[in-house]
């Protein structure tokens, strides 16, 4: 005699439809309510042994849902069944949306449901409990999660197949509300005289998700548009990118600082002269030697004037005692008045030219300023500096501009998508 325990098998129950004759097999056992013949789509109650007919189908037509009846998948590490499906509908602004429902079913879980919309599909359960509360008009609680109302109608039941654990019928409306927090939806059903509701939480799941647990056959349907509770996609990968571009940038400020501690833009040369236009004889001079420190590196050259109402063109040469010679020029010029708009000003009293390379090594300057004798009525006073390291913050600036392309993108983007989210609910505005 055999000491081992047989674990039971769980069988389905097949009855037969008292308006065609018709098997109806049961898989959800006493669970069932409501069932639908597959042969004449009469609707039937089962809670008794002797079915009756809740209402009888009229030029019914049998449509097969794309997860057919039967099929068998794991989500959530859970085997469920398809047991029920129904199509139901509701009208905005004169359009009629439809969308698929199918009952899940596992004789120690109970039962699940997966909606599915232009390709779109949630895992839903029923909720034992109610949100914790109004956070606003627009918004309620569930767990600690904030979600926001998305939109409010009636939904009206048009097609029905299979079996499903309430009462329903063809034709059935109810009332219903919709709170979002994507991946997640919160929803109410609203039924009865008492106005009794029903809430259930949905998470968003791809077709593929579906597709593979069921190993169902051919293509999911295609998605369309963009659906209540849908991701945003990249939403995680934005704030990435965000946090990415955060720390490039305390690198990039690091970088700048240590370069300004390290090689300061230090000041090698500063002299101040006079020029005067009118003046007889040869305007060019050369300063005095000053030293270039390694290594390799930038020069500034700046000219600081008072010049008023007038121009001055300077002339210049960096010329190093071991024969490098960098020729350059810069003019300053600087206008001001009155006219009917108030006052006005045209360039500036100071300029500055950058030679980007300059070795080490001891330089001076070949100065020829130029002018225009006939406006200048006093001598233009400016000082020469140069400055040895100078930081250009062009680059850095630049750097970050081209840092920020990415994340930027990446917003816009998803603020599209949101955009066109809400352009579908009771708030096409914005989700505020």
């Amino acid at each position: 005699m055999s000491s081992a325990i047989e674990t039971p098998v769980v069988q389905s129950a097949a009855l037969y439809c008292p308006n065609c004759g018709g098997s109806i097999q049961l898989r959800g056992f006493a669970h069932t309510l409501t069932a639908i013949c597959s042969f004449c789509g009469t609707v039937l109650d089962t809670s008794t042994p002797a079915f009756r007919i809740l209402q009888t189908a009229q030029e019914w037509q049998q449509v097969q849902p794309p997860l057919p009846l039967g099929s068998r998948g794991k989500l959530d590490g859970v085997e469920w069944e398809v047991i029920g499906y129904q199509i139901r509908s509701m009208e905005s602004e004169g359009e009629t949306y439809a969308w698929g429902e199918y009952v899940l079913f596992n004789p120690y879980r109970g039962f699940r449901y997966l909606s599915e919309y232009n390709g779109h599909w949630n895992f839903i359960r029923t909720l034992s409990r109610i949100p914790e509360g109004a956070v606003s008009e627009r918004r309620i609680r569930l767990d600690g999660q904030v979600f926001r109302k998305f939109q409010s109608a009636q939904a009206q039941t048009t097609y029905l197949l299979g079996e499903f654990p309430w009462r329903v019928q063809v034709g059935e409306s109810v009332n219903f509300i919709d709170y979002i927090a994507p991946p997640l939806l919160l929803s109410g059903e609203i039924t009865g005289s008492e106005n009794e509701i029903t809430w259930s939480l949905g998470r968003y799941i791809t077709g593929a998700e579906i597709w593979k647990a069921f190993n169902a056959p051919n293509l999911p349907p295609a998605t369309t548009g963009v659906f209540e509770n849908q991701p945003t996609p990249r939403a995680g990968s934005v704030g990435g990118i965000w946090k990415a571009f955060g720390w490039s940038l305390i690198g990039l400020m690091l970088v700048m600082i240590l370069m300004s501690l390290m090689l300061g833009g230090r000041t090698v040369f500063e002299q101040a002269y006079e020029f005067d236009p009118k003046a007889g004889g040869e305007p060019s001079f050369v300063t005095p030697d000053f030293e270039l420190k390694p290594p390799t590196g930038n020069v500034e050259v700046q000219m600081k004037t008072d010049l008023e109402n007038n121009w001055t063109y300077f002339n210049l040469a960096l010329i190093g005692t071991d024969g490098h010679a960098f020729n350059f020029g810069h003019e300053v010029s600087f206008y001001e008045g009155q006219d009917s708009d108030g006052h006005w000003t045209e360039g500036g009293k100071s300029g500055a030219v950058t030679i980007s390379s300059v070795p080490a090594g001891t330089y001076f300057l070949r100065v020829e300023p130029e002018g225009d004798k006939t406006k200048a009525t006093l001598p233009v006073h400016y000082r020469l500096i140069v400055r040895r390291h100078v930081i250009n913050w062009l680059f850095p600036i630049l750097a970050l501009i081209l840092l920020a392309i990415p994340p930027i993108i990446h917003s816009f983007r998803g603020l599209g998508f949101e955009r066109a989210r809400w352009q579908e609910s009771d708030y096409p505005q914005g989700s505020a």
